[in-house]
């Protein structure tokens, strides 16, 4: 029998398809599990969705709160549709997804797939969904590479066996005979790195898994991109005619009302929702926006023994004082509260400023609360502001990597060294809860920090110029 881990967030599987919540669930320990027989056609009984995948940045990760990943966007969007529950599990390898697919454990393989003659054997391809640009990198401060003649010479790294060196031997075959490449293993580490390192002066990849890594390596840069695309599909479970049916309607339909490109936008590594703003925009704020909440951050400050420009810096990183603010993710409110959050800590409506902020307030103390007491501040409440940003698990792993590393776990000024390696394979495969946005916390520890000294700086006068003109919300 399959283990499953429900998702803080799901529920059980549903009775009947008439579109009952999404569940979501992780597998394990897939080297475990015994062979099933082949499900039956989802559209035949009240199955759920089973979804296998890989756990990374293009794909499917786990958020702070939730499943993550432009992947897991998709197979809900589609579970969703159909009115089934969704369970969605990654495996460690190309070869495990193919092996569940083949015994029927999975219906879709799903992880920005190029169906080759492997895939074709264990499944049926969907259409191709998006074409991803294949881009050539090198180092800052190089001549920048134009076009392929100017690779066949140069030192090139690429992945072993991976869509790109299967680009390349194309590339040597038809237009540049003289094209050679360093190879690195399959599960080694981003060949990036080795431009990075100046190991390599190229590397080719594609633009998506660039748009997570360029963050890891700051000193690599985009060149040109080769002439061919790569093709991106979905791969059905054989004996489902309806159901790959099913998947290329969907995937026609959200092409045409501009889903799909809008969730492919949405899942970049260059778009979460992070407000960079200039200190203009904030001193504007300061003025016009924050007299309206102050008193509402100070009652929440008295409640919680909080520094209530803490929890207002916090709040303008989040939504800006906007009580309507929402985020791609579902959060919402002044401290973008999920709606699991906002439920467990009873929150009637994310809108009302009061219950909004307090709700935040009190969730940033159950975070600050599961940070060790030894560690002294300001380092404690910086490792708790991470924490809220990214999850208590994810900063965990970041600790433990920094302790592993011979650098001090209480120490956030160590801790925001390490965040960054949790988007890196070589290091994330080596924590208990895998791949995060390890470079976003500490981008979202600084703006807070930020924040927090100009309203230190801020005179009390002009804070509160407007406090007793507009009524606070009940």
């Amino acid at each position: 029998m399959h283990r499953r881990l429900r998702h803080a967030f799901g529920v059980g599987r549903p009775t009947g398809l008439l579109r009952p919540p999404l569940a979501i669930a992780i597998l394990a320990l897939i080297g475990s599990c015994t062979p099933r027989p082949p499900l039956p056609d989802p559209f035949h009984s009240p199955a759920e969705l089973r979804v296998v995948t890989l756990n990374s940045p293009t794909s499917y990760y786990l958020g702070p709160n939730r499943a993550e990943g432009l992947e897991f966007e998709l197979a809900s969007e589609f579970a969703r549709r159909l009115g089934v529950s969704l369970y969605m599990y990654p495996v460690p390898s190309v070869a495990a997804m193919q092996a569940e697919l083949a015994a029927g454990r999975a219906d879709i393989a799903a992880a920005q797939i190029t169906a080759d003659g492997g895939w074709r054997a264990v499944g049926v391809a969907a259409n191709v969904y998006e074409h991803i640009p294949q881009i050539v990198v090198y180092r800052n401060g190089a001549p920048r590479p134009r076009d392929t003649i100017q690779i066949e010479s140069a030192r090139l790294s690429v992945r072993a066996d991976s869509p790109q060196e299967h680009l390349l031997e194309r590339l040597k075959h038809t237009v540049a005979p003289t094209l050679s490449w360093i190879e690195t293993a399959p599960r080694a580490a981003d060949p990036v790195q080795d431009v990075e390192n100046g190991d390599a002066q190229y590397s080719v990849v594609d633009a998506r898994e660039f748009s997570f890594s360029h963050h890891l390596y700051p000193d690599v840069a985009e060149g040109f991109a080769l002439p061919d695309d790569r093709p991106v599909q979905w791969v059905v479970r054989q004996g489902a005619p309806k159901l790959y049916a099913e998947v290329n309607r969907f995937f026609e339909d959200i092409a045409g009302s501009g889903e799909l490109a809008r969730l492919v936008a949405l899942s970049s590594g260059d778009s979460h929702a992070f407000a960079y703003e200039e200190s203009r925009k904030f001193d504007e704020l300061v003025t016009s926006r924050l007299p309206r909440y102050r008193n509402l951050f100070e009652q929440a400050a008295s409640q919680t023994g909080l520094d209530w420009r803490l929890l207002a810096a916090i709040a303008y990183q989040e939504s800006q004082w906007d009580p309507a603010a929402q985020s791609p993710n579902g959060a919402s409110g002044l401290m973008m509260l999920t709606v699991g959050t906002a439920q467990a800590l009873g929150v009637r409506d994310r809108t009302n400023a009061r219950q909004n902020i307090l709700a935040g307030a009190r969730y940033f103390v159950t975070v600050l609360e599961k940070i060790p007491p030894r560690i002294p501040e300001p380092d404690r409440t910086w490792l708790a502001v991470a924490a809220y940003n990214v999850g208590f698990g994810h900063l965990e792993d970041a600790r433990v990597l920094t302790q592993k590393r011979g650098q001090n776990p209480d120490s956030w000024a160590d801790v925001r060294r390490q965040l960054p390696l949790l988007a890196d394979e070589q290091w994330y495969e080596r924590v208990k809860r895998g791949y995060c946005r390890g470079w976003e916390p500490v981008q979202y520890v600084a703006r807070i920090q930020r924040f927090l000294k100009l309203l230190e700086w801020q005179s009390p006068s002009a804070i509160a110029s407007q406090a007793t003109r507009v009524r606070p919300e009940a």
